[in-house]
């Protein structure tokens, strides 16, 4: 038996095949509810998913209706009060949260999809079209993405967010991109990745079916990361205008707002509402990707255990 034969024959097994990623999946999802952090983000973050799917229903009509007197404060008849228009505000909140959830969801995933399969490609492959890839991975980093969207943005003669959403998968994908490719490159010559191609695996089988597997937990954390930044453009870009002004997301809302000087007029159920959202939103993302971090770096998860023994012995004195 050749020496390649015989590695073929000690690794078998080591590759990740669909039952292997499923006890994986399984074991990686116990990690997690374990993780306080985590728990407390899913909560978060599936309130506002579930609130996004059935708040519009709770409260019928069209949100941009004038249905209410002018700038009214929170009442039992408009819980979260009415814009300068007669607006009502809670019907606004619960239609931006499909529209800004929806889309920034869709959008980090599509600009993660895209920054996997340069990273991967580009890290496994290697030379020209590694080279090919890096320069142009290189040219997005370099330019800075939230203005070159905005320029992309204002090119469009429509204003929606879709206009919004392609601009940041243009420019939103480089660096988790590079950061998948160093990783890969990493792997590449690892022993499982070799006795693969011993065995005669597909290139594409084993760069998503032996490597991607291995880099579950910096994809999860580039995807959350992504979608923070997407949530903070998207309503960024509405804010000076290049969304869909007649819509009724949450940085429309706050286009309104500034339009209309609420802040100065002191109509806090205006312009708090819609921010708290963004804000809690991007806590609860952050806190899943902080959990995930944790669980996937042994030192953090040290660290975490050194400091809770630390607390329990300054609390036994």
């Amino acid at each position: 038996m050749s020496s390649i034969s015989r590695r073929v024959v000690a690794l078998h097994g080591i590759g990740t095949s669909s039952t292997q990623l499923g006890r994986r999946m399984r074991d990686f999802w116990r990690l997690i509810t374990r993780n306080r952090k985590v728990a407390v983000g899913l909560i978060i973050v599936v309130f506002f998913v579930l609130m996004a799917i059935f708040g519009p229903l709770l409260v019928q009509g069209n949100p941009n209706a004038f249905v209410g007197p002018v700038l009214a404060p929170p009442s039992a008849a408009f819980p979260l009060g009415t814009t300068q228009t007669g607006q009502n505000v809670l019907a606004q909140l619960l239609a931006g949260a499909r529209e800004t959830v929806f889309w920034s969801f869709l959008t980090g995933l599509l600009v993660t999809l895209i920054s996997i399969a340069v990273g991967l490609i580009a890290g496994y492959f290697g030379g020209i079209l590694d080279d090919i890839l890096s320069l142009l991975i290189n040219i997005f980093l370099v330019l800075p993405s939230f203005p070159l969207a905005i320029l992309l943005a204002t090119f469009f003669s429509s204003r929606s967010l879709l206009t919004v959403s392609f601009a940041i998968i243009v420019t939103g994908w480089a660096y988790n991109a590079r950061v998948l490719r160093a990783q890969t490159m990493s792997m590449r010559n690892r022993d499982f990745v070799e006795a693969a191609r011993a065995n005669g695996e597909h290139t594409l089988r084993i760069i998503f079916d032996q490597i991607l597997p291995n880099e579950v937990a910096i994809v999860a954390a580039g995807f959350l990361g992504t979608i923070i930044y997407v949530i903070l453009a998207t309503v960024g870009m509405e804010f000076i205008g290049l969304g869909n002004v007649a819509g009724s997301s949450w940085g429309t809302m706050l286009f309104w707002v500034q339009n209309n000087d609420a802040i100065l007029q002191g109509a806090y159920w205006w312009f708090l509402p819609p921010t708290l959202c963004i804000a809690l939103l991007g806590a609860g993302l952050s806190l899943i990707n902080y959990g995930i971090d944790e669980i996937a770096n042994p030192r953090l998860r040290e660290t975490r255990t050194v400091v809770k023994r630390q607390q329990k012995r300054a609390k036994a004195q």
